[in-house]
């Protein structure tokens, strides 16, 4: 734009600066035109969301990992469209199909992103030990409704997992005498939790 005036002998200075931020302004506007807003955005996808689901499902083989996909074409496309980078289609099917297919590729490429199956359990989150204390108030509760044989039988065998002889050795009772003590103290329990 400078060029063309300071080649222009003709154009007086003043002109020059009038007309550049006019024609920068158009430029921009320009270039926002051609960008997707994030409502004719969600418009798109949602009319090629049938096809391209079917296209997918084709694709995975499974409906889980269909909807997955779909799921993440729509969150990346749409990310771009709220940032205003995501240029009007003249194909939106196709160009969501591709993004699809790379999304797909991408998991291919990388299997540490794909989900494993494994036997063991995930760790448990950390609630503050607040379910921890809640737990051993609510046992703590329950032991005091028996009487103390009835109570020391059910703590050894079931809290700490003794064996009734080990815990008869403990008491200095029987294991027949330990059994019976720990039986009526969790039939206790029992009626108490179901009351």
């Amino acid at each position: 734009m400078d060029n063309t005036c300071t080649a222009a002998t003709t154009t007086p200075p003043e002109a020059c600066e009038a007309t550049t931020p006019s024609t920068s302004a158009s430029t921009s506007t320009t270039a926002f035109a051609d960008h997707m807003t994030a409502a004719e955005f969600d418009e798109a996808f949602t009319a090629v969301m049938p096809r391209l689901r079917r296209r997918l499902l084709a694709l995975t083989g499974n409906p889980h990992d269909a909807d997955d996909l779909l799921q993440e074409t729509y969150l990346r496309l749409s990310r771009r469209a709220r940032a205003s980078t995501l240029t009007r289609q003249q194909q939106p099917y196709a160009y969501t199909c591709a993004a699809a297919l790379n999304l797909q590729r991408d998991l291919w490429r990388h299997p540490s992103r794909q989900e494993r199956c494994t036997d063991r359990l995930p760790e448990r989150g950390w609630d503050g030990g607040f379910a921890g204390r809640e737990a051993e108030a609510v046992t703590a509760a329950l032991l005091r409704g028996l009487s103390p044989k009835e109570a020391a039988a059910v703590i050894l065998v079931d809290i700490e997992g003794l064996t009734h002889d080990m815990a008869g050795e403990r008491l200095g009772a029987h294991r027949g005498t330990v059994q019976r003590n720990r039986m009526r103290g969790l039939a206790k329990i029992r009626a108490a939790l179901a009351a």
